[in-house]
């Protein structure tokens, strides 16, 4: 909520900007601020306040959304997160950043740092003289309130067990004027029937503020759900408060002590006796009709279990094994020849159709959006575009694109390495880029969708491209090719992949060290993807990386290559084909495309690339599997049959033996037979390299 309103009102112009935007980023701050003050996080209350001081006025209107103003809050909700995990992790951080920018919350939003800390402290406490005073706590926080409000607050269970406690809304209740607090314990049980983790009182509070009901309601937001809560406003109700001429000031850093409303009632202002506020309504009795509104408050909560992402990845390990198990026992049923028998077929579809069950779901356990990754990298970017000195402009689309959790952890190294590499080396200069004709303002662009049952994730940005001579004249310096090397626009890009290459002049704090995109491949290969490089001069670079949607299960087409089983990844397929003779054409002196409707297809032979045989010569007798790669390039995979499609389970070979080109991992047959399950795209690459010459084979590999 806090990344995207401040985003959202980023790329507004400050008269279109809602305020309702502004709102919701004032209540994600304010919710911070509520649950560090609960947990004692002075350092992450004290940020935060000065954060929401300055977004107040903004709501207010009194501060406009300029550049300079928006970079402020942008770097301010960074370092807000900074401290959350800092106090989550309990380790340190650079406090010199977090001053600079309290210092500078506190300039646009006209206050003193010394002020709001003193505002967060709050003033001396004394303790409250309960034997002159037995009936209420007063507190006297502000001005004299314009509007009286009758509060009627009882917590749930919930509320207690997330660690919440109902003395720190009460303090930032009475941040917003005058407020007395009575407490009705009349539901309290008996202690036989006494539940420890259970809530039994009801809190009657009257505020006096000229705040309006919204702002008493965002105090209570941390805890919605978790609590009844009823508000009604009293226009002209009597002050039930101490004196205004001398306030009551109660130390609300510790619960307030247990009064009995039911005692006698309370002095006036001139010493008189003056009955007791109105009641609480009804007590609440265990299970009784009282208690319906917190019930009927937590009814709506889905609950949600923490659990050790170790016991997942066993449950999802165990699926594999189910989905193996199930693959073997139609395997004998086959081979027993009970394939005819309906209640055998009838049982064993039941069993199949429960394991996908199982594992979709299992398998959705783990599926994250990227959401969090994009807003982790849009503060990289924030960060690479203040050591440079460049403005820049991020955008995100496909957010919501769900990846496995492990692959979303695994990229963030690899995303952090390409978006500094956009900022520091796509994007020109302001003056260069004024020269050609561009705006001054950069743009990298930040994409993830699903495409032919693989996630494409992609890096784009408006800079200069890649200059190619340059590139390659450094390869030649650095001895990665030789001199001689006549190379495409594609394999120079290629270059920027080898160990050890940099363009950078010297070593700054974003890149010029020679690592980098070697780590972005080894990395992205590691997962079983594949990463590619486009650039246009002048116009900009796009870096795509290709995934695997899941690391545990795939359906797979399982086909007959030269009498070995091998497995395609069924969402790679576009359709099957069994081609005739005219629909055959040879190209050059080497290789076959295939005419298919109004295109034509390379050919790749799966046994001429595994080594099983030499490339076949008549295509007609075998099947084509029409595929298609994440840069939309399509081949057709000449197989000699299908046997069927079944969900596979995936076992990395890197580990257990290494990487082999063409293969992106294998899986255990009914039989017991182990089947490697095949990349189309980098098996089509393998028949490319073989055309090239040696010193080319590299970087094909690449």
């Amino acid at each position: 909520m806090l990344d995207d309103g401040l985003t959202e009102i980023t790329d507004t112009p400050g008269d279109a900007v809602d305020p309702e935007t502004v709102n919701s980023v004032f209540r994600a701050v304010h919710s911070i601020k509520g649950g560090a003050a609960a947990f004692g996080l002075d350092a992450l209350v004290k940020f935060a306040h000065q954060f929401e001081t300055a977004l107040d006025e903004m709501r207010s209107g009194r501060l406009s959304a300029t550049d300079a103003v928006m970079k402020i809050l942008l770097r301010s909700a960074d370092h807000l997160s900074a401290l959350v995990v800092v106090a989550r992790d309990n380790t340190e951080i650079n406090t010199s950043v977090g001053a600079d920018l309290l210092e500078k919350l506190a300039q646009i939003s006209g206050s003193s740092v010394a002020a709001q800390s003193s505002a967060v402290a709050g003033g001396p406490a004394e303790e409250p003289d309960f034997g002159f005073q037995p009936l209420a706590l007063a507190f006297d926080f502000g001005p004299a309130a314009e509007s009286t409000f009758t509060i009627v607050f009882s917590a749930t269970k919930r509320l207690f067990a997330n660690g919440n406690d109902p003395v720190h809304l009460f303090r930032a209740l009475a941040e917003l004027g005058s407020l007395s607090v009575k407490v009705d314990t009349d539901a309290l049980p008996r202690l036989d029937d006494l539940d420890c983790a259970d809530s039994y009182f009801t809190w009657l509070l009257i505020l006096r503020t000229s705040d309006s009901e919204e702002a008493i309601r965002e105090v209570f937001e941390f805890v919605d759900g978790a609590c009844s809560l009823e508000i009604t406003r009293e226009e002209g109700a009597e002050d039930i408060t101490t004196k205004p001429s001398e306030p009551q000031i109660v130390d609300v850093g510790r619960a307030p002590e247990v009064v009995d409303t039911a005692a006698t009632p309370q002095p006036d202002s001139a010493g008189a006796r003056q009955d007791s506020p109105p009641s609480p309504p009804p007590s609440r009795s265990r299970g009784g009709a009282g208690s319906d509104k917190p019930t009927k408050a937590a009814a709506g909560f889905q609950g949600t279990v923490r659990v050790d992402l170790e016991l997942v990845d066993r449950l999802i390990n165990i699926v594999g094994e189910l989905v193996i198990n199930q693959a073997v026992l139609s395997q004998c049923v086959q081979d027993a020849g009970l394939s005819k028998s309906p209640d055998v077929i009838s049982g064993l579809d039941e069993f199949k159709n429960l394991a996908r069950e199982i594992q979709e779901n299992v398998m959705a356990i783990r599926a994250q959006s990227v959401k969090p990754l994009f807003q982790r990298m849009a503060r990289i970017l924030r960060e690479a575009s203040d050591i440079s000195g460049k403005v820049v402009r991020f955008e995100t689309e496909g957010e919501a694109t769900e990846v496995d959790k492990t692959v979303i952890e695994r990229l963030v190294d690899p995303l952090t390495h390409i978006i500094r590499n956009s900022v520091d080396h796509g994007l020109e200069l302001a003056e260069v880029r004024r020269a050609a004709g561009k705006p001054e303002t950069g743009r990298v662009k930040l994409s993830a969708a699903h495409r032919s049952g693989r996630v494409l994730i992609e890096v784009s940005d408006d800079g200069g491209g890649i200059n190619r001579p340059k590139v390659r004249q450094i390869a030649i310096d650095k001895g990665l090719i030789p001199p001689e090397s006549a190379l495409s626009d594609n394999e120079i890009d290629k270059l920027l992949f080898l160990p050890g290459f940099s363009t950078a002049r010297e070593v700054t704090d974003l890149s010029g060290r020679g690592v980098g995109m070697d780590v972005v491949r080894s990395s992205i290969h590691n997962l079983g993807g594949r990463v590619n490089i486009a650039s246009v001069p002048g116009q900009g670079t796009t870096l795509s990386i290709s995934l695997p949607l899941t690391l545990a299960v795939l359906d797979g087409m399982v086909v007959d290559v030269a009498g070995q089983t091998m497995v395609i990844p069924i969402t790679a397929i576009i359709e099957t084909l069994r081609p005739s003779a005219k629909d055959i054409h040879q190209v050059a002196s080497n290789g076959q495309v295939v005419a298919v409707r109004d295109t034509f297809v390379p050919i790749v032979d799966l046994a001429e690339v595994f080594g099983h045989r030499k490339r076949s010569d008549d295509y007609t007798s075998m099947v084509l599997l029409l595929v298609e790669s994440g840069q939309n390039e399509r081949w057709a995979l000449a197989v000699d049959r299908i046997h069927d499609q079944r969900q596979v389970v995936i076992k990395g070979l890197e580990g257990n033996y290494g990487h082999v080109p063409g293969v992106a991992a294998a899986t255990i047959l009914g039989d017991g037979k182990i089947a490697l399950i095949i990349d189309p795209e980098e098996a089509a690459l393998r028949v490319r390299a073989e055309s090239v010459s040696p010193s080319m084979m590299r970087l094909e590999e690449l």
